[in-house]
């Protein structure tokens, strides 16, 4: 799998691994015409229990029946209903066992975590989710905004962006075609600040990113590969 142009599309590269893992572990399971009709979500066996379906419906783009699927495979993936950071790291070292997926797991694993507790419940999962899938162009953009800003201060440095790449090319890189060189993730920070860099000043805002993604096709085009997933 080759990742040229990835300072520009990790975007793509985040939704597409993270769909790929939860297909395999079985969390996004087809539609079925049996799906329950049941407005509530079943919450007997977990001991976190998520927020009532027409909230979560609210503050997403699925529909309900459409929740109840994702939960299930959510409850059989996580019966507690929650993932807690390892486990996350052990999914994805089953999904990538040539390569150290740690790195890249924690980045993305924060980025779901959205209250920062240190546990992913199922209403990340979800909402996180919507916005990979059916937000609009400027909520996916603020999504990879938010998890290339690891420190959560606002800004995207150059030590951020590369530290992102390298776990990126320590998960695939090997795998690559052609083979990336030692200093290939160092050459996509440079390039993608190039681009995203509007100001000169060593850092990236959200205004400079949204506004150099919205102005670059191959961007726009990476933001609907994945709004018929689910």
């Amino acid at each position: 799998m080759g990742i040229q142009g990835m300072e520009l599309c990790a975007m793509a590269v985040v939704v597409l691994l993270f769909i790929a893992v939860l297909k395999q572990f079985g969390i996004l399971e087809p539609m079925s015409m049996e799906d329950s009709s049941d407005s509530e979500l079943e919450l007997s066996t977990v001991r976190h229990q998520p927020e009532g379906l027409d909230q979560l419906q609210a503050q997403t783009k699925f529909t309900k029946k459409e929740l109840q699927s994702l939960y299930r495979g959510f409850k059989n993936e996580c019966p507690t209903g929650l993932v807690d950071e390892d486990t996350f790291k052990l999914i994805y070292s089953q999904f990538f066992p040539q390569g150290d997926s740690t790195t890249y797991a924690h980045f993305l694993f924060n980025a779901f975590d959205a209250d920062g507790n240190g546990a992913i419940c199922f209403e990340d999962f979800v909402v996180g989710l919507s916005i990979l899938l059916r937000g609009t162009v400027h909520e996916k953009l603020k999504w990879a905004f938010n998890l290339y800003d690891i420190n959560k201060d606002g800004y995207i440095t150059k030590e951020e962006m590369l530290a992102i790449m390298k776990s990126i090319y320590d998960m695939m890189g090997r795998h690559t075609y052609p083979i990336l060189r030692e200093d290939a993730p160092l050459e996509h920070v440079e390039r993608f600040f190039q681009k995203m860099d509007r100001n000169q000043d060593g850092v990236v805002t959200i205004d400079e990113f949204l506004e150099t993604c919205q102005k670059d096709e191959n961007i726009m085009s990476s933001m609907q590969l994945f709004e018929n997933v689910i």
